[in-house]
């Protein structure tokens, strides 16, 4: 377990060195290839020609493409991990299937609907199911005491599953408001180079400008894409797991209220 744990943390620093080694490769031998260029200084980009262009963005490129890198590679570690939490089959199905089991006191059929659901809703249903088996024989603890000990093992069963329903959002979602404020740097910078060309001897030069202003322009783009991309990731696993907590609570209280009815 501390050997998965220790992995699972160096998991995201893996990720963020990885993915600004690619960008900078992509930013080094991709979008400043020669190719992309009319000089071999790379100073002018040809025509037309995007790659170029965002080159000359400058040291922030590939900083923002990191972010980018970032939030792709942990929307789809997120997209994959939810889908497994969510288990087979239609979830919200799964509950009511669950509901209409403990109306008939069918708990082995509630539980072979779990062992074929599978994910995190199963495990806590399953973890309830179990306590609930063993309270209906135990004769020791009164109702009070047995409808507690169903809740605390539903509430641990659920503490165990959401951290890792929540984990790596966090990066995504510091990245949503770093995107943009990164673009922001690299057009204060920008702006800042086309400004130095203009009053550098008193008349424009038009080849300094033009870089200065696609530095602004690119990393503006580039650092609103990251974020917007970010935000609507955030938004939406946040979303999923509050879909999938709602169905553990009332699957977690269908359980308990079955019992305290059954058994009052």
């Amino acid at each position: 377990m501390q050997k998965k744990n220790s992995n699972s943390s160096l998991f995201p620093i893996i990720v963020i060195v990885a993915s600004y080694a690619i960008s900078y490769l992509i930013f080094e031998f991709f979008l400043g290839n020669h190719a992309n260029f009319v000089d071999e200084e790379r100073e002018k980009p040809k025509l037309g020609s995007l790659l170029g262009i965002m080159y000359k963005g400058g040291f922030l490129v590939p900083i923002i493409l990191t972010q980018l890198m970032i939030v792709l590679v942990f929307t789809i570690e997120r997209l994959l991990t939810l889908a497994r939490a969510n288990g087979s089959g239609n979830a919200a199905n799964f509950v009511r299937k669950i509901q209409y089991c403990l109306s008939t006191d069918d708990l082995d059929g509630a539980e072979k609907e779990c062992d074929r659901q599978k994910g995190s809703i199963a495990n806590v249903i399953k973890g309830g199911l179990k306590k609930y088996r063993e309270m209906s024989a135990n004769k020791e603890l009164n109702h009070e005491q047995k409808l507690l000990a169903i809740q605390k093992e539903i509430e641990e069963a659920t503490s165990l599953e959401l951290p890792m329903l929540q984990k790596n959002l966090p990066f995504i979602a510091t990245i949503a408001p770093l995107g943009t404020l990164s673009g922001l740097i690299g057009t204060v910078f920008g702006m800042i180079r086309a400004f130095s060309a203009l009053g550098a001897s008193g008349a424009a030069d038009s080849a300094a400008l033009s870089v200065g202003i696609s530095e602004a322009l690119v990393n503006t783009a580039t650092g609103i894409v990251t974020s917007a991309l970010a935000i609507i990731a955030y938004n939406y696993f946040s979303t999923r797991i509050d879909t999938l907590t709602y169905l553990i609570d009332e699957a977690g209280y269908s359980i308990t209220n079955t019992f305290d009815s059954r058994y009052n």
